[in-house]
């Protein structure tokens, strides 16, 4: 694997290394020794999926309270997302700062979010599946999330919404912390 510092503080684009022959290819594509190696945390607790039907989905923007904060490691494996991040962690240098990277099934990339980030992407396919790791098991107490579209982050989501839950579309604008 290949780590890629990113604009936010301790958020890392993770490409994969191939291993390439007449057959295809071969990648790891998680690894704990190599996770603690570039400084990330390797917890593994649940495994999720996310199918979307519709091209222009949005799903977010979600995080987890302490003492149930997670990481999350996500990889697009059919069709394609803008996976968007916030740093909310007060004491950050990047805080309140958003990065989107481009998740495809043909890329291969995957984004390592860590403890103290909303996370949320929209879908730039229809049929859009999303494999993703994370390193606590959810609890619904510690659920919490901002509205897509707060002006204090200015998020840029490349299509319209078409879908979204009402929870996602009414989360409350953050409240700052100073």
């Amino acid at each position: 694997m290949q780590f890629a510092a990113t604009k936010l503080k301790d958020a890392t684009i993770v490409d994969l290394k191939k291993l390439e022959d007449e057959r295809g290819f071969f990648a790891r594509a998680f690894c704990q020794e190599e996770f603690k190696e570039a400084g990330l945390i390797p917890d593994a607790v649940q495994a999720n999926i996310s199918y979307n039907k519709f091209k222009g989905t949005l799903r977010g923007m979600h995080f987890q309270r302490a003492p149930h904060e997670e990481t999350k490691f996500i990889r697009c494996t059919k069709g394609a997302i803008l996976d968007v991040i916030i740093d909310l962690r007060p004491d950050s240098e990047t805080y309140m700062q958003w990065l989107g990277v481009e998740l495809t099934a043909e890329n291969y990339k995957m984004l390592y979010v860590p403890r103290g980030f909303a996370h949320g992407f929209q879908t730039l396919a229809p049929d859009t599946e999303i494999f993703y790791i994370v390193s606590a098991a959810y609890a619904p107490q510690s659920e919490g999330g901002v509205r897509y579209n707060d002006p204090q982050f200015g998020i840029e989501w490349p299509l319209p919404v078409s879908t979204i839950s009402d929870k996602d579309a009414n989360w409350p604008d953050y409240q700052k912390i100073n």
